[in-house]
């Protein structure tokens, strides 16, 4: 029998790092759906560098993936119980988030005088340079030669061999969280599939990894994380950001009786929504890989015109160079859904980093005055709902409708609750009614809300021609008119301001007795909601309020915010939302706290600048 301590916790915070080769995206995937699959609740950060292959066992090519694992996640955590340090480098890029008395196991065998000296070490001793704190547990294991010795006998090459070190890794960490190999190897049955000899190697040295910290005695304690006490009952996955907006797209289709189009173009960290909606032809979902991003939005506008539920999908610089086409997708008043996923600017910037940067360009980023919709998501979960959302209010009003996310949220995963279909609201696309038939001039609208009817361009007595030419507000033919260009500017406005009608109404977490109030959107959430609670907790009273509806703002977003003396808005930009509340808010004092770090906020330091204003 093995005798060994426990430590039961609430949760714990892993970070498996290594090269980009290392594989240390799909180790922290794997173990993050078996503590998933086990009942905890996760939240993953996934942290690489954007080169495809950037420079071996240096620090700019570290990548990274953290997950926090039990009872009451809202983030991936600020620090590190656990590091997997695969190279110095990845020791030396990550030191700054361990705790005291954190774990570190690293790959003796990568720690030559060669890979320091890539790494940028001057000394041979790499722990005692960076300064780790002398309560740190350092656990050398010889990763890459056990891996060797390992597979012994499967006929491979060393470099296919050293390359399946990460599920040694794996099976160490498997068994440090008490975690059973049986739903490991099922994972990796999946993955590998169609690959029956590499199944069988990584699987083997899943297991070799297993034994080897139950043999060995390591002096460490193992960690046991019960299940979440707070799930409500039903079937529950991980899921990534990017996938859960597919899927809330195909449950719009369904939901409305559309078929499912995008028009899009390959972009980091965008890609995969293309990806996840392409393999669901089995669905009926139409996916069409433009030649670049005006092309992909641009076939968009053809499907919303002719009737479909139309999207396009693309990051920071793919917006500004849609931006003339959703123009022509607002003043056509065409069903359109643009997500972006946000990463670092400008230009190209940072591809795989996170910011909420795009927001001004979402809201005033096209010629003349063109209102539409904007959203925001918060947590890789909720993705699924709120593109959702996004595809019901753009079908409904006819209008199109851009959903922020970001690569914090788009890359990262979380727990999330399969819904089922009657539980989602009705869609109902706004046609034309029956009775405008022969009469349709393709500018008939509701004269109350302002909404455009939808006029299926192949329906015998509903034939019209829309385009980017102002039109007639009465006849939908072409007008150069001043005062009727005036009516048609106010028209399309009011018609987006009233969907402030359809929304929820705003709920405030936090301590209602509170004087101070904390604001954010999109994906700060967690972290404010984290942060709000710690404060409270050392009886600073704090509210917090955050959005997912831009524009319009929801109804009583103002009434909320004027009842407090405080008001600080958090963002990962320089002012941005901030700017668009002081445009809308008079006389409120707004107090921004900023980040342009390319990283999301960590608790602990919202907690200190919430603290200092």
């Amino acid at each position: 029998m093995n005798d060994k301590n426990e430590e039961k916790r609430d949760n714990v915070v892993i970070r498996f790092s290594g090269d980009s080769g290392d594989g240390m995206q799909l180790t922290g995937t794997l173990f993050s759906s078996l503590s998933a699959i086990l009942g905890n609740e996760i939240a993953t950060f996934p942290d690489y560098p954007a080169e495809i292959r950037a420079p071996q066992g240096t620090v700019a090519g570290v990548s990274g993936f953290q997950v926090n694992i039990g009872t009451g996640i809202k983030t991936p955590g600020d620090y590190a119980d656990v590091l997997v340090a695969m190279n110095p480098a990845a020791l030396k890029a990550h030191k700054d988030v361990l705790k005291p008395l954190s774990v570190v196991i690293y790959d003796a065998d990568s720690f030559s005088k060669k890979d320091m000296e890539k790494a940028g070490y001057t000394t041979d001793n790499p722990f005692t340079e960076i300064g780790l704190n002398d309560t740190i547990q350092i656990i050398p294991v010889p990763l890459t030669s056990l891996t060797i010795k390992s597979l012994e006998g499967f006929g491979m090459d060393m470099k296919s061999m050293t390359r399946s070190k990460n599920m040694f890794a794996l099976g160490l960490i498997c068994w440090l969280f008490n975690r059973e190999l049986d739903k490991a190897q099922h994972f990796l049955a999946n993955k590998f599939a169609k690959k029956p000899d590499l199944l069988k190697a990584n699987a083997k040295v899943l297991e070799d990894g297993f034994n080897y910290g139950y043999n060995q005695h390591l002096n460490i304690s193992t960690f046991t994380i019960d299940k979440s006490d707070r799930l409500e009952k039903g079937k529950y996955t991980i899921i990534a950001g990017n996938k859960a907006t597919a899927l809330g797209l195909i449950a719009a289709a369904e939901k409305s009786g559309l078929q499912l189009f995008l028009g899009s173009y390959p972009i980091t960290p965008a890609t995969d929504i293309l990806h996840e909606l392409a393999a669901r032809k089995d669905l009926g979902v139409k996916t069409f890989q433009a030649e670049d991003e005006i092309g992909g939005i641009c076939t968009a506008l053809g499907a919303a015109y002719a009737g479909s539920l139309a999207v396009t999908s693309t990051s920071g610089p793919g917006l500004a160079l849609k931006s003339e086409a959703l123009g022509l997708a607002v003043i056509a008043e065409l069903p359109l859904v643009l997500i972006d996923v946000m990463r670092g600017g400008p230009s190209t910037g940072l591809p795989t980093k996170t910011e909420q940067t795009d927001l001004l360009q979402a809201l005033y980023g096209r010629n003349g005055e063109s209102p539409l919709v904007v959203m925001a998501a918060s947590s890789p979960d909720d993705c699924f709902y709120y593109a959702y959302m996004a595809a019901k209010i753009a079908l409904e009003n006819l209008t199109p409708v851009i959903l922020l996310t970001d690569a914090f949220i788009g890359n990262g995963s979380s727990l999330w609750k399969l819904p089922k279909m009657s539980e989602l609201p009705d869609i109902k696309p706004n046609y034309a009614p029956e009775s405008l038939k022969d009469s349709f001039n393709g500018l008939s609208r509701d004269q109350q809300t302002k909404i455009r009817y939808w006029g299926i361009p192949a329906t015998e007595g509903f034939e019209h021609r829309i385009g980017g030419l102002e039109r007639n507000y009465n006849t939908g033919v072409i007008s150069t008119d001043g005062k009727n260009h005036a009516k048609m500017i106010e028209t399309r406005e009011f018609k987006v301001q009233n969907i402030a009608n359809q929304l929820p109404l705003m709920e405030v977490q936090g301590d209602a007795s509170a004087d101070t109030l904390v604001i954010g959107w999109g994906s700060t959430r967690g972290h404010l909601q984290s942060a709000v609670s710690k404060l409270n907790k050392k009886g600073i009273k704090t509210a917090h309020l955050h959005f997912n509806y831009i524009n319009p703002l929801p109804k009583n977003a103002e009434e909320i915010i004027r009842k407090y003396k405080k008001v600080i808005v958090c963002e990962l930009n320089s002012g941005q939302f901030v700017s668009y509340l002081r445009s809308k808010i008079f006389g409120v004092n707004f107090l921004p706290i900023n980040k342009i770090e390319a990283q999301p906020f960590s608790v602990e330091e919202l907690v200190e600048e919430i603290e200092k204003l």
